[in-house]
Formats: structure tokens, sequence, C-alpha cells
């Protein structure tokens, strides 16, 4: 498989463990199903669920538990026309020391026309001398709509780990009806000043950014969230709003220092969204409650 985008990670990535997952949802009437499912090495997903009536409710798995130097992850996603799909993780994606060169992870999400997606995974933790690339491109056809986030924390606080040696490259690209709307490339060292200055991460550990992407991502809507958002501390989060009339993009940066209350804000966030996104009043992920 070839991907447009890869040069926001390393060319070369040294032997680890390699794996793919590809997976392609259609609208079959009463529900939407899993209609395709391929994967190589340990990526793979359970049984399609549906809690929700007919949106398919996919839990993508992992079973080493965690990604070490030189492992590769590829990860497809085609929910196609009038179909909805619902992807997330049963835990935290743990990413660990890198004693074989960089780990990374892809993530190629195609959305159809009048199709839904919410992309949902659990946090990524970033370990002490960690190499972790996240690669995520998004592409949305017109009349589609997709929600989606990720959420990086930077050591293990509770374990008195800070994260002073390793990095992190963070790509991500959405697209809607064929005009892109945003490209990020980012890079982060354990050691940057940015982690410590007021315009960066200001001492706080963990990163959270959400999408919502489709005709229902209004300037309007982005004002009224941007009330409910917390500037404190601990936990500040901020909305932009990207776009035009009938091709939206709402992008949200979170900054906190605890995980259960960054992850609490981002469900909140989605929450809110869910219904004038994809039509659909949002429901708590009974996998999150366990």
């Amino acid at each position: 498989m070839s991907y447009s985008n890869s040069n926001v990670l390393p060319l070369s990535i040294q032997a680890g463990w390699p794996a793919r997952l590809s997976l392609r949802f259609a609208d079959q009437g009463t529900r939407t199903a899993l209609v395709e499912r391929r994967h190589f090495g340990p990526l793979m997903v359970q049984k399609p669920l549906y809690p929700e009536g007919g949106i398919c409710h996919v839990v993508m798995l992992h079973p080493p538990a965690g990604i070490a130097g030189g492992d590769h992850l590829e990860i497809n996603a085609d929910v196609g026309r009038g179909a909805h799909a619902v992807l997330t993780t049963p835990g935290a994606t743990r990413w660990y020391k890198s004693l074989r060169g960089w780990a990374s992870q892809k993530a190629r999400l195609v959305v159809g026309e009048g199709a839904h997606l919410d992309w949902l995974p659990q946090e990524n933790i970033i370990f002490e001398q960690a190499l972790a690339g996240l690669d995520t491109t998004v592409t949305v056809a017109a009349g589609g709509s997709a929600i989606g986030w990720d959420v990086t924390v930077l050591g293990r606080r509770a374990s008195g780990e800070l994260w002073s040696q390793g990095e992190v490259r963070i790509g991500s690209k959405v697209q809607y009806g064929g005009r892109t709307l945003w490209i990020e490339a980012a890079h982060l060292d354990a050691c940057s000043p940015l982690r410590d200055a007021h315009v960066g991460l200001d001492q706080l550990n963990i990163m959270g950014t959400l999408w919502a992407v489709g005709e229902g991502a209004t300037h309007a809507l982005a004002e009224q969230l941007a009330q409910t958002l917390p500037c404190e501390s601990a936990l500040r989060g901020g909305v932009t709003y990207l776009g035009s009339a009938g091709e939206g993009m709402l992008l949200l940066r979170v900054l906190g220092n605890e995980t259960e209350a960054v992850r609490r804000l981002m469900v909140s966030v989605w929450t809110a969204l869910r219904e004038p996104l994809h039509g659909v009043a949002a429901r708590p992920l009974r996998l999150w409650a366990t």
C-alpha cells in the first residue's frame, strides 16, 4: 500500500512487528454492515455491534497492547454511501521505549456521499524514550460527515515518568468534497522549549485534537461551542472554524494534565456535535463505562 502523506514520518522504519487492517462498510437498507475486513499481523476487529440500531460499531484490537520501536500499523476504513460507522479501541494505546527505531501508525479514513463516521480511539500514551509517529488522513465526500479525535499523553506522570527523552510526530490531513480543509505536520521533542512555553504546552502533558467536518459544521456552531469550553490552568480548550458555507470544519484543541478530564471534555464536545453533523443524537459508548 502507498500513501500520499508519507512525508510526515521517517522514510525508513526498521524491522518490527507490522500490522494492517482494512475495513469497508456499506448501507444495507435497515443497517450498516461491515462487508469487508482484511487483516495482517496483530491488528483486528471484534464482531460488529449495533447498540444504536442500524449504526455499525467496531472495536479495533491490537493484542500486543502496545507499540514498540519498529512496529508499523496501518488502518484503512472505507464508509460507503449512506452508511454510518463508529470505530473505537478497547483501551489506551501504549507507545513503548524504542529499541528498534521509530514506531508508527497510519490511518486512512474515507467517507462516502451521505455517509457518516465517528472515529473515537482512546488515548495514546507515550512512554519514556519512545519514538512515535501518528499520521491520519480523512477524506469525506460532499454530503458526508465525520467526527474524530486523537489524544496524546506525554509520559506516565502517575508512575513518576515525565517523558524527558523521546520524540512524537503527528501528521493530519482532512479533505471534504475534493477540497483540502486542514493539513498539519507537528514534531515534538521531549526537550523542546515548547513544552514549557506559554504559547506551547505550558507544562501540560496531554494534547487533544478533535475535528468535525461536513455541512453541519458552521461558524455559528463553533461560536456556540466556544462558550462551553474551559479556560483553566489544568484544562483548556479552543475551537476554530475552517472552510466555507456548505463545506465547513470545526477544529478543537485541548490541553490538560489529567487524562479523565481531557476525555470527559472530548466526549462532551462529540456529544454536542454529533446531531448537527450526523443528524443522530449521541449516545455514550458502553465500552467507555467499563
